[in-house]
């Protein structure tokens, strides 16, 4: 510094001491400052006073030697203590030059800059608040300073301005949240406990509303509760808290759309914490704001859907996620399947779009959605309005939420209780939903039949409840269903069609004799068909899936659906197998099933007495498939008593090639009759006259039979039938004879008997094709 320069009103010896080494002599030199400048008050002489404090910061505080600098910055709070309460009109002047140095390297002289800047905010008190913002700046830095002086000093005029804003009704909230929402994304762990601690004193302040402003900040509070230190973190569930219990208090204010995606985004992070803590937010908003939430589901249910399947370790999360997954599903009523049309505002707020918020949490390193699901987040709420008024109509847009469904259901790695809840949400949007639905069911289908192969029983009943919807909601019922082809069918059937309204019934193929579906079954949509075609598709692919769940499937969807439509379609579609040895599996586990399941029993009790022409069309159905498997036919007819045509069947077995196969299926035939299914085929044998032909075809089973196990019981069985002699009585020596049963004169059983020899010949012609052995043709059926 130029000893010769002219420093006036500053005498010499001020300005000697104000560049001294020692402190001591520095603070001489600001009391001289203070008597001077109070005299200046006196004389309201503020040309001299400017004066004083522009020397004092451009020659001292902002010089280049640091004794120089320290005796500026005693000077300059020197002032302010003379000026008293007129140092408001000097604040910018005297402020700026100390906040410069709050970035000195010394830190010694960062410390004297805290404690000139404590007694200027000491003495202005409310006056600071105009320049609140340059003064959390210059603390906020401070905050982090590596030396524990400066630190301490900090602390002290920390506490200061915040004494000062709690007893000011004057802050300026709306400028200092751009400053606030930039700091709150500092790394620093000092920093952010300063940041967290502000928060909490603005929060408490009855006068400032800081709830309006909690979407700003709030990505960088769950952004500062993953900090490493455990105190910080605390603090930061405090502040969290406190919020969420005002936005329970006031729901009205709260701006609950421009957060979704913010809770969304953390919802999906690691860190166990920020993940509870957000899906407690999602809870209380879902329940709070209500349909508010339905434009962000797919967002939602993105977040939500893989915490359903957290083992005991994250039980809290998973209990809290299920909440939040039930209390957005009952969000969707029926109402939700009305046509979208624009619909008027209820009342005039702001519109806030979905994608706002998460355009905010670009900065973000970690917590984004997950790549492997789209989120969704394309549907935008028309209004935002409060919990607690009318509210403006919410459409609901299923695109999002069909696409998040279908790439989690599609995700083999996500757990069963994840793949159940997915399997509910379609069932649900299918009852309360359906027309809307139904476009999403192309893209839907494959996946439903594909969850078929699932390990859990459980995700299989589910994925059944809603192919069952599919089936049989009258929402499916379409002119134009779309194409059969899709990735998950073959060529091989060109001939079957989805069938159409305006057909006179849902199976009835011109020219097949008995194939119409019973007009007294419940009438089917264009997708059931569909259904049952994919299904034996998959089961002719998958031979695993029909051994393992083929029995477990076909029952669930008797329960589920009418069981006569079943049966009866795919009998019908097998009738066109062309894997017969496929065919042949597929209707033996038809038989089985329908021969032993108790919920068969209805269907059973209809064909056993064919008085109708809708059980006799139905057994004809039935029975040109089950000549597929020529034991399972005879099977059939002992189920309906038709005896003698199970007696010219067996007949015909003689010229059929038996095989091992072959003969187990007629030994297991054997056990079925000794079961309770056929009480009343065994009872019928008392009546040794009016069923000849039955005990003709058991001997016909028993000749079939080698030297068994299987033999003797049935041969047993046989020899307890009664010499019909000694059961005549004098009314039935007078009665006619019966020979047959004549309940079903409508049926052609030479013409079905002629169909079961021409199945067999294919039957047998692709066999040797298959082994080569075509010198044993001469040993089919010869029509």
């Amino acid at each position: 510094m130029n000893p010769e320069k002219d420093f006036a009103p500053l005498t010499p010896n001020i300005v000697r001491a104000l560049n001294d080494k020692l402190y001591e002599k520095r603070k001489v030199a600001a009391l001289e400052i203070e008597k001077l400048v109070r005299e200046f008050v006196a004389q309201n002489n503020t040309v001299q006073i400017k004066h004083v404090i522009q020397t004092l910061s451009q020659e001292f505080a902002l010089s280049q030697h640091p004794h120089s600098r320290k005796g500026g910055l005693i000077g300059l709070a020197a002032c302010s203590i003379a000026l008293g309460k007129d140092s408001g009109l000097y604040l910018k002047e005297l402020i700026e030059p100390v906040l410069t140095c709050f970035n000195d390297a010394d830190s010694r002289l960062r410390y004297y800059a805290c404690e000139a800047l404590y007694n200027i905010v000491k003495v202005a008190r409310g006056a600071v608040l105009p320049h609140f913002n340059v003064l959390f700046d210059g603390l906020s830095k401070l905050a982090a300073d590596p030396d524990p002086n400066v630190k301490s000093g900090s602390e002290l005029l920390d506490r200061l301005l915040k004494d000062i804003v709690t007893e000011s009704n004057k802050f300026d909230l709306v400028g200092f949240i751009p400053l606030l929402r930039e700091r709150i994304y500092s790394n620093n762990q000092y920093a952010r406990q300063f940041i967290i601690s502000w928060i909490l004193v603005l929060e408490s302040v009855p006068d400032i509303n800081l709830l309006d402003y909690l979407p700003e900040i709030l990505d960088g509070l769950f952004q500062i509760l993953g900090d490493n230190g455990k105190e910080i973190r605390k603090m930061c569930e405090v502040v969290l808290g406190e919020f969420l219990k005002e936005i329970k208090k006031n729901p009205s204010s709260v701006k609950f759309a421009e957060m979704a995606n913010i809770l969304v985004i953390h919802c999906q992070t690691t860190d166990d914490l920020i993940q509870l803590t957000a899906m407690c937010w999602m809870r209380e908003f879902i329940q709070l704001a209500g349909r508010v939430m339905l434009p962000y589901s797919s967002g939602i249910l993105t977040a939500v859907l893989p915490c359903l399947a957290y083992d005991d370790r994250k039980k809290s999360i998973k209990e809290v996620a299920n909440v939040c997954n039930q209390s957005l599903m009952k969000l969707v009523t029926t109402e939700d399947d009305e046509p979208d049309e624009p619909k008027p505002v209820v009342q005039r707020q702001a519109k806030p779009n979905p994608d706002d918020s998460q355009a905010k949490q670009e900065r973000t390193a970690s917590g984004g959605p997950d790549g492997s699901c789209d989120s969704g987040f394309s549907s935008s709420i028309s209004v935002f309005t409060p919990a607690s008024t009318e509210t403006a109509p919410v459409t609901l847009h299923l695109d999002g939420i069909v696409q998040v469904l279908n790439c989690h259901l599609s995700d083999m790695a996500i757990g069963m209780m994840a793949r159940i809840a997915v399997l509910k949400w379609l069932y649900h949007l299918y009852i309360k939903t359906p027309r809307k639905m139904f476009r999403h069911t192309d893209s839907l289908f494959p996946i439903l039949l594909q969850t078929l192969s699932d390990e859990s029983d459980e995700v299989i009943l589910k994925d059944l409840e809603v192919l069952a919807e599919i089936a049989s909601s009258p929402a499916g019922q379409t002119d134009d269903p779309g194409p059969l082809d899709g990735p998950d069918l073959r060529a091989g059937h060109p001939e079957l069609q989805v069938p159409t309204p305006g057909r006179a019934s849902l199976l009835h193929i011109p020219g097949t004799k008995g194939l119409e579906c019973s007009p007294s079954t419940p009438t089917m949509n264009s997708y059931f068909y569909k259904f049952m075609i994919n299904l034996l598709k998959r089961f002719s692919s998958e031979q695993k899936l029909l051994e393992t769940r083929g029995a477990f499937i076909i029952r669930q969807l008797c329960l589920l659906l009418n069981a006569e439509n079943i049966f009866h379609s795919m009998a019908d579609i097998l009738l066109r197998e062309e894997d017969l040895k496929f065919a042949s599996t597929m209707v033996h586990t038809l038989n089985t099933i329908l021969l032993t399941s108790t919920e068969l029993f209805q269907l059973r009790n209809q064909l056993k007495d064919l008085k109708t022409l809708e059980s006799q069309n139905l057994f004809c159905c039935l029975y040109r498939s089950w000549c597929h498997n020529p034991v399972t036919t005879v099977s059939l007819c002992f189920l309906t008593q038709n005896y003698q045509h199970a007696y010219d069947l067996i007949q015909k077995f003689g010229d059929l090639e038996v095989t091992v196969d072959f003969l187990t299926e007629v030994d297991k035939l054997v056990q079925l009759i000794e079961c309770p299914i056929f009480t009343y085929l065994r009872l019928q044998l008392l009546d040794v006259k009016n069923n000849p032909y039955l005990i003709k075809a058991l001997y016909g089973l028993l000749m079939l039979l080698p030297q068994s196990s299987a033999f003797q019981l049935l041969s047993h069985r046989l020899q307890c039938v009664p010499n019909p002699e000694l059961l005549q009585t004098e009314d039935s020596l007078k009665a006619a004879p019966k020979s047959q049963r004549t309940n079903a004169p409508s049926i052609d059983y030479a013409e079905l008997l002629q169909h079961f020899e021409k199945v067999q010949n294919k039957h047998l012609e692709v066999r040797h094709q298959r082994s080569g052995r075509g010198d044993h043709l001469d040993r089919r059926i010869v029509l």
